[in-house]
């Protein structure tokens, strides 16, 4: 029988992308926070800024390129309106996708919320050996997201594989 892991605590980022809220009404970042910090996990920086998608870009850009981040949790500007702008700001800096993040999320959310799930475009990937997730605004997207698919792979502990586990590996064959 082999020893369980230990729990290895992720520094992880939090941005909200939002036109209408201020971090004093940001309930999905708060929710983020929350569960990231709950689990043990530690909040490397938080930052809210306006659906613009070269400040994204350039704030996920620095976290990616910080070797203390292990990861990145966006919500909002996943949709489909003219100023939704986080797949496109976003996608071109993953070195590889995570395709079945986005499967998973729309299947988990079909089951809460039905047909009106495939107007998420959550993605996830991975740039620098860092992970990125892309999940739409609103806190119950967060909580599905949070509580049926990251806690648990963010989770060293998680059987039979996990991505925590995979950190120190991610960045194998980079210059």
């Amino acid at each position: 029988m082999t020893a369980a892991a230990d729990f290895i605590p992720l520094r992880l980022c939090v941005l909200t992308v939002s036109d209408t809220r201020s971090l004093a009404d940001d309930s999905s970042g708060d929710y983020l926070v929350q569960a990231l910090q709950g689990e043990g996990h530690v909040l490397h920086e938080r930052l809210l800024l306006p659906d613009d998608r070269y400040r994204l870009r350039a704030a996920v850009s620095q976290w990616i390129a910080d070797d203390r981040a292990d990861g990145v949790l966006v919500t909002g500007g996943t949709g489909f309106t003219g100023r939704d702008s986080t797949p496109e700001a976003l996608a071109p800096l993953l070195d590889k996708e995570m395709p079945g993040f986005g499967e998973l999320f729309r299947a988990i959310s079909f089951e809460e919320i039905g047909t009106s799930s495939l107007q998420s475009r959550a993605f996830a990937g991975l740039a620098n050996g860092t992970f990125v997730f892309c999940l739409p605004g609103s806190t119950s997207a967060c909580r599905t997201a949070w509580d049926k698919i990251l806690r648990a792979q963010l989770d060293a502990r998680t059987r039979p594989c996990n991505l925590a586990t995979l950190r120190p590996r991610l960045r194998e064959g980079h210059a």
